[in-house]
C-alpha cells in the first residue's frame, strides 16, 4: 500500500484539523501552510523526505496553539483564583482585566469572626433556662434536644453575673425627671423641679465600696462549663430564675463550609477561560507556537520512522533515526514548556510589584547621588 507523504507544498482548508478550534481564524489559515513549510524544512526537506502529510503538521499546529493557551490561562487562574472565585461561570475572562478583590479574603476570614463573636457566616442564638432551687448542674445538650435543635450546640457565652454595683448605690427607677439621672435633693427654680447630680468621684467610690463588700461577704457569681455541662455558683436558692446564654448550631457551622453555587466559579476547572484567539497572539507567543509545532512534528516523524528500524536498498541497508527524533522532540517540548512557565512566572502580579519596588528603590538611590547646592541669597 503506497501512502503519499509531504510533497513539498500544502493548502489549508477549514476542517483539516482534528478539533477545528481555529480553522475559521483568518490568521491561523494564513500561518498554517507557512508552519508546514517551516517544519518540513527544519526536518530536512527537500534533501530528505519527510514521511508526514500536511494533516499531521496541521494537527501539531493546532495542538501547539491550544497548549500555549492552556499554559497561559492556567497561569491566569492560579494568579487570580481568589479574585474570580464566586463569579458566574459564563463570564468570558480571556480578555478581562482582573482587579484584585478582598471579597474572598473576607469570606475566608469569616471563620475567625464567628469565633470572636463579631459576625461571620454562622449565626449566634440566644437561649435561657430556668433555675431550680438547690440545683447547681444543668445539661445544655438536653436543653438543645428539648428545643428540637439537631446536630448539637456550642455555647459561646453565659450571662451569669451579679447586678452591677452601681445599681445598689441607688435605685435609678425613682429618678424619672431626667430619665434616671442619679441625683440627691431637689430645688425649685421658676416653678420647675430639678435634681442635683452626685459628684462623679463620690459615685465611683460608692460603687467600688459596694463591689468590694459583695466580693468579701456574698457568694461569688461564676460558672463552670465542660462539654455543655453547666455548673453555676452560687447554688440557686429559689425556683424561676433565668440564666441566659448565647450559642451556635454545630449543624449550621458544618453547612457553612460548602456553599451551593452551581453557576459560579468554584475551582480551576470551571473558570471562565477558553481557547485563545489566534489572531490576537503576539509575535512572542507565535514564535513559541512555531517551535512547539516543530517539536511535535519531530516526535511524530520519529514514531512513523520507528515502524521500520532499517530500510533495505540495493546492496545495503539504511538505518533510520527514529530514536533520535523521538528523544529530541520530547526534550524540546519539555524545555519549551519550562521556559514558558518561567516567563509567565516572571510576569506575575507578585513579580511585577517586586520589580516595581526594586526600581523605585534604585531610582531614589540614583537621585540621592545628585549634588545638593547651598543657596546663598
Amino acid at each position: 500500500m503506497n501512502i503519499s507523504i509531504y510533497p513539498g507544498s500544502s493548502s489549508f482548508f477549514p476542517g483539516n484539523t482534528p478539533f477545528g478550534f481555529y480553522d475559521n481564524d483568518y490568521q491561523f489559515q494564513t500561518d498554517a501552510d507557512k508552519v508546514v513549510t517551516f517544519c518540513a524544512r527544519r526536518l530536512g526537506y527537500p534533501i530528505m523526505e519527510v514521511e508526514l502529510q500536511d494533516l499531521n503538521f496541521y494537527t501539531a499546529f493546532e495542538e501547539a496553539v491550544t497548549t500555549y493557551g492552556n499554559e497561559l490561562y492556567a497561569y491566569q487562574v492560579r494568579d487570580n483564583l481568589l479574585s474570580i472565585e464566586g463569579i458566574p461561570t459564563s463570564s468570558n475572562l480571556n480578555h478581562a482585566t482582573i482587579t484584585p478583590s478582598l471579597n474572598n479574603i473576607i469570606r475566608l476570614s469569616q471563620q475567625y469572626a464567628v469565633e470572636a463573636g463579631t459576625g461571620g457566616n454562622v449565626n449566634y442564638y440566644s437561649g435561657s433556662l430556668t433555675t431550680i432551687a438547690n440545683i447547681q448542674d444543668y445539661n445544655l445538650t438536653d436543653w438543645a434536644i428539648s428545643q428540637s435543635i439537631t446536630g448539637g450546640i456550642e455555647i459561646k457565652r453565659i450571662f451569669w453575673q451579679p447586678p452591677p454595683a452601681v445599681n445598689q448605690v441607688y435605685n435609678l427607677s425613682v429618678f424619672s425627671g431626667l430619665g434616671g439621672v442619679p441625683a440627691v435633693g431637689s430645688y425649685g427654680l421658676f416653678g420647675s423641679t430639678g435634681f442635683l447630680m452626685y459628684p462623679t468621684s463620690l459615685l465611683l467610690q460608692s460603687a467600688q465600696a459596694v463591689e468590694m463588700q459583695n466580693q468579701i461577704s456574698l457568694a461569688d457569681y461564676t460558672f463552670e462549663l465542660i462539654n455543655n455541662q453547666l455548673r453555676i455558683f452560687p447554688i440557686p436558692s429559689y425556683d424561676g430564675g433565668k440564666i441566659w446564654f448565647q450559642y451556635l448550631s454545630l449543624k449550621e457551622r458544618i453547612d457553612s463550609v460548602v456553599g451551593s453555587t452551581p453557576t459560579s466559579v468554584t475551582n480551576v476547572s470551571n473558570a471562565g477561560y477558553s481557547n485563545p484567539t489566534y489572531t490576537q497572539i503576539n509575535s512572542i507567543g507565535r514564535q513559541w507556537i512555531f517551535e512547539y509545532t516543530l517539536a511535535l512534528s519531530k516526535e511524530m516523524l520519529g514514531y512513523v520512522r520507528g515502524k521500520y528500524s532499517t530500510v533495505p536498498i540495493p546492496g545495503a541497508e539504511v538505518t533510520l533515526n527514529q530514536n533520535e527524533l523521538v528523544t529530541a522532540g520530547k526534550e524540546e517540548k519539555t524545555a519549551l514548556i519550562t521556559n514558558l512557565r518561567l516567563y509567565f512566572d516572571d510576569t506575575s502580579r507578585q513579580k511585577l510589584l517586586e520589580r516595581r519596588q526594586a526600581e523605585s528603590v534604585a531610582r531614589q538611590f540614583e537621585i540621592s547621588q545628585v549634588p545638593m547646592t547651598i543657596f546663598i541669597g
